[in-house]
């Protein structure tokens, strides 16, 4: 079974990628491969960085990073529930990410990206070389979702046809790829 991260990548009150997450979590929760793992940042609450020591040394002094590193190194995948913000990313995402080090490595990692016309793939091209620094793998399908206020009413995102069969992909490499790269980590 492989245990599959996803992490809501924004805090901002009024945010719209937590109903995306909820989403992806109840398709992922329909497949029998994988165990999820939810973090909602917000929820997460951590600081912006304070821990003394680079994160490649894992000489951790805080109780959140400790907790935060334990469950990063347990998840075998991940999934980014990622925002676009002014063509980049969320600084809660890249803090939560730069957080730790080596918990990430020889990991695949997928997008559920959102924002306007580019549906949030600006985002993640700026995030690219942050998550490839920490040596998570990128895998090659991405779901992107454009105009995400018109699919989101009362709190609850609905997809369309496409960014669920894209899903289904998604979720077909991560599993696959999880496997391929275990003997790694």
């Amino acid at each position: 079974m492989t245990k599959l991260m996803i992490v809501v990548g924004s805090v901002r009150p009024g945010r719209l990628g937590l109903s995306v997450a909820q989403w992806v979590e109840k398709v992922v929760a329909e497949r029998p491969e994988f165990e999820v793992d939810f973090v909602d940042l917000a929820e997460l609450n951590l600081p912006f960085m304070d821990e003394p020591s680079h994160p490649v040394k894992r000489a951790y002094t805080k109780q959140h990073t400790i907790d935060w590193s334990e469950r990063v190194e347990a998840a075998d995948a991940f999934i980014f529930v990622s925002p676009e913000y002014n063509h980049s990313y969320s600084p809660a995402l890249k803090n939560a990410i730069d957080f730790l080090s080596l918990e990430w490595r020889n990991k695949p990692l997928a997008y559920v990206s959102y924002g306007g016309a580019s549906g949030g793939s600006r985002g993640v091209a700026a995030l690219d070389p942050v998550t490839s620094t920490v040596g998570l793998m990128k895998i090659n399908v991405a779901v992107e979702i454009n105009f995400i206020n018109a699919q989101v009413a009362d709190g609850v995102f609905t997809p369309n046809e496409k960014e669920s069969a894209i899903l289904g992909k998604v979720l077909g490499e991560l599993e696959s790829l999880s496997t391929a790269l275990a003997t790694l980590r």
